[in-house]
């Protein structure tokens, strides 16, 4: 991928980097299951730079075997994706788990089930963070979050004020609503861009967003060029989720 695609990020980066400070970069991959090749592709590409990672992982379809690929890599973290990532929304809503279709005790319900068998079976890797499907929660639940021990919350878009801590995605590697393969590396070079200047004045980290079950190789390669244009530049800092969830000092 060409020099001159990332040479905005570069200079953004270099900014940071003369002001003394460092930018906090974090990864958030949603959808996992169970072990792939596809699951494989994404450590190994993450393992090599490294680059910490979040697995949003669906709880009612997961089990011992994606915990037992997961032993030895050191980088990856385990978070909530709600329940079975199952629609309820009507044919003219936009899709949701977590929305106000069914009574919120039911929903809280299979979260707290979901947050007991991810913390049971990936112990320490585990997060206490959900990420509800396609981003989207009912804003009555997130209150009673806490209740089931969620310290935070993750969906995509700016953060808001909120009744638990947000830590946001930000930029999608995918285009959803067209190829549904990777977006152009030049409006994702924008998109990372833009986002740094907001965090200038502002705080927080940039979240790139990923699905490694549907990247295709447009996604891998920008992926590969991202990690190589950041990971040893001294204006920003690949950083796992549980450092974004600890209180500031």
């Amino acid at each position: 991928m060409s020099n001159q695609v990332f040479a905005p990020l570069q200079q953004a980066l270099d900014h940071w980097a003369a002001s003394g400070r460092v930018a906090p970069f974090w990864l958030r991959d949603d959808d996992a299951i169970k072990p792939t090749e596809a699951l494989d592709r994404f450590l190994g590409l993450t393992g090599r730079y490294p680059i910490p990672a979040t697995l949003a992982v669906i709880p009612a379809g997961t089990g011992p075997q994606l915990a037992e690929r997961l032993a030895s890599e050191e980088y990856i973290s385990i978070a909530v994706h709600g329940w079975s990532h199952t629609n309820h929304a009507g044919l003219q809503e936009k899709k949701q788990e977590l929305g106000a279709h069914r009574p919120a005790d039911v929903v809280l319900d299979e979260l707290s089930q979901g947050y007991r068998l991810l913390a049971d079976l990936h112990g320490q890797r585990f997060v206490p963070l959900l990420v509800p499907p396609w981003n989207r929660i009912d804003s009555a639940l997130v209150p009673r979050l806490p209740e089931l021990g969620f310290r935070a919350l993750s969906v995509y878009g700016r953060e808001k004020q909120a009744a638990i801590p947000l830590v946001n995605t930000h930029v999608d590697v995918m285009d959803w609503h067209g190829t549904r393969g990777g977006r152009d590396a030049g409006a994702l070079v924008g998109e990372i861009v833009a986002r740094l200047t907001t965090m200038f004045d502002t705080g927080s980290a940039m979240g790139l967003l990923t699905h490694h079950l549907v990247h295709d190789e447009a996604v891998w390669s920008f992926m590969q060029a991202l990690f190589e244009a950041t990971s040893d530049h001294p204006g920003c800092r690949w950083v796992a989720v549980a450092e974004l969830l600890a209180p500031a000092p």
